[in-house]
């Protein structure tokens, strides 16, 4: 850590969102976590130990050593004082009560009924029917393109039931799911087993082994699950475990960490563990709260956080769900009002039960809704965008109005939509491909008609032309409008989250030139477009994976067919306004 003026701060208490709107009671603590400046030695840790009266001071975890967080056994009357001995002490970074809370009991827990229904489709999960959460926010849409292979999501939650390990089992419909080694920073072992059932509901989510003729789907099924565990049976953490958590899943390869749980103040050594790992390249997605009021908790209410709030299958703010200026997006999370099929059914385990594979419980809260947006960040960085704040950026941008035009404090900037998010990060990711290849189609047309065309006159409107009808200005996203950096042939995705047959065409470009061959000027510019929008085709139909609404198929060959055959019509098209600029 950077040595910065060190402060002491009282802060964090620590509450899981499994449940909606559950009890508040003052937070208990499980002692002091200090955070010693990076550079401390044992002597330092010595002379912390003395001035708190011979207390021992320990690191939090075999992990801890690098970041220097210690724990100490502190009873509550002695708290203040312990803290007060350490303000001012530049060796300190911070000093806070180790706050714990408890996960209330489950009253959103339901059993989800059996069901065999026939799926000719994909996926053929029996029960998908049932996951009403996924169409909603296009996860079909977005299989067409990723899948989440490549990216791994960190669960820090009650662990996961990934393993058979003594008494623990794997759940059965996670048989196909990869996990890539966590840790249990409640217990200090290397075996994340959930005793509880809530961290197992949530990677279920992210990446439920999918199209097994098993149970239910996952909206990332080929995204690698971290499986670190920081709450325990009875749903207590600490503030120490969650931030070494946080830390360890940046240094050791995640990319996207999901977060359901949060609490109710600031903490210092949480903070900085956000941000940290933000830093370090990971979209840190933490659920917003179930307290049914104006405030977003932490640690979704960090900078470096991307907060989450619930909804219902009606579209509506779920009754429990927290919101406030921090809110980023919305999800789906479940609503019981509205019935019990109303609820977030994943493959789990119950407290009672750790040992029942096929347990399939409806769960809501906005733990349920944050893994939804956990999924969807891992399928953006799969088509291709990995930078965090271009994966936010895309959920804003693509997700669906839900309330007031653009941002509000209950939706955040809509509700996710994972099938637009997809598609509009596999446009950005392949910019480069499509705007290289039509800028040599420009230049190989160019030089083919070196001597029957003035050059100086064709480039330059050409080449801007391909820009505008390749690849859009992409280099740019975030920084322009979406009209300015998508290009042409990709207008109607970002319009109406769909190719159709008639924009991936050739008939739009056609019909401009119809429009305006009689201007002398633009007339470089239809051929820039023309070859700009037959590269982009090309590309998309030799390279890509495109579904063109209203032609046979999903993404078939079908799809690649028409895009090559109006890819050469474009390409004519250009040659034809060429002859006309010759005369």
């Amino acid at each position: 850590m950077s040595k910065r003026s060190r402060t002491v701060p009282l802060t964090l208490a620590l509450l899981t969102l499994g449940a909606a709107a559950p009890a508040w009671s003052a937070p208990a603590t499980d002692g002091l976590v200090i955070d010693l400046a990076d550079d401390t030695t044992d002597a330092d840790e010595a002379a912390i130990e003395a001035k708190l009266g011979g207390l021992d001071i320990k690191l939090n975890s075999i992990h801890s050593a690098d970041e220097r967080f210690f724990v100490a056994d502190v009873p509550p009357e002695r708290m203040a004082e312990a803290i007060q001995a350490l303000a001012g002490d530049p060796r300190v970074e911070s000093a806070e009560p180790n706050y714990l809370f408890s996960i209330p009991e489950a009253e959103t827990e339901v059993t989800a009924p059996e069901v065999t229904p026939s799926h000719p489709g994909f996926p053929n999960d029996p029960m998908f029917e049932q996951q009403w959460s996924f169409p909603m926010v296009g996860a079909k849409d977005a299989w067409k393109v990723a899948d989440g292979k490549g990216v791994v999501v960190a669960v820090i939650d009650t662990g996961v039931a990934y393993e058979d390990y003594g008494r623990f089992k794997r759940v059965e419909d996670l048989a196909g799911t990869e996990f890539v080694k966590g840790y249990d920073f409640v217990n200090d072992t290397d075996h994340p087993n959930d005793d509880h059932g809530h961290g197992t509901h949530v990677a279920g989510t992210i990446a439920q082994t999918t199209n097994n003729g098993i149970g239910v789907a996952g909206l990332a099924p080929g995204a690698k699950i971290m499986p670190l565990k920081v709450l325990s049976a009875a749903g207590s953490g600490s503030v120490a475990d969650i931030a070494d958590a946080i830390r360890f899943a940046a240094d050791e390869g995640a990319n996207v960490i999901n977060m359901s749980l949060g609490g109710g103040m600031r903490t210092l050594i949480m903070e900085r563990a956000v941000a940290y790992a933000h830093n370090k390249g990971v979209v840190v997605v933490c659920a917003a709260g179930n307290g049914g009021r104006k405030k977003v908790e932490y640690p979704a209410a960090y900078k470096g956080a991307f907060a989450v709030s619930s909804v219902g299958p009606t579209r509506k703010l779920a009754y429990y769900s927290s919101y406030g200026k921090q809110v980023a997006i919305s999800a789906p999370g479940g609503d019981r009002q509205l019935g019990e099929a109303a609820t977030i059914i994943q493959n789990t385990i119950e407290p009672r039960r750790i040992d029942a594979t096929n347990l399939y419980l409806g769960f809501q809260g906005t733990s349920m809704a944050t893994p939804h947006v956990a999924g969807a960040a891992a399928l953006v960085m799969s088509a291709g965008v990995t930078n965090p704040d271009d994966v936010e950026r895309i959920l804003k941008d693509t997700a669906s109005e839900a309330g007031p035009k653009g941002w509000d404090e209950r939706f955040g900037y809509g509700i996710l939509n994972a099938g637009a998010a997809v598609k509009q990060a596999a446009a950005e990711a392949n910019g480069g491909w499509h705007l290289g290849a039509s800028l040599l189609a420009v230049l190989a047309f160019a030089w083919r008609n070196r001597r029957r065309l003035a050059l100086a006159k064709l480039l330059p409107g050409a080449l801007a032309g391909a820009v505008v009808g390749g690849s859009g200005l992409f280099f740019l996203a975030g920084l322009l409008p979406a009209v300015f950096t998508t290009a042409m042939p990709n207008w109607d995705l970002a319009a109406f989250g769909v190719h159709t047959a008639l924009w991936a065409s050739a008939l739009p470009v056609f019909g401009l030139s119809v429009v305006l061959l009689g201007a002398r000027r633009l007339r470089p510019l239809l051929v820039g477009l023309a070859l700009g929008w037959a590269a982009h085709f090309v590309v998309a139909g030799l390279f890509g994976v495109t579904d063109v609404a209203f032609v046979p198929g999903v993404a078939s060959a079908l799809d690649q067919a028409w895009l090559l055959v109006n890819g050469a019509a474009l390409a004519l098209l250009a040659t034809l306004v060429a002859r006309v600029m010759a005369r």
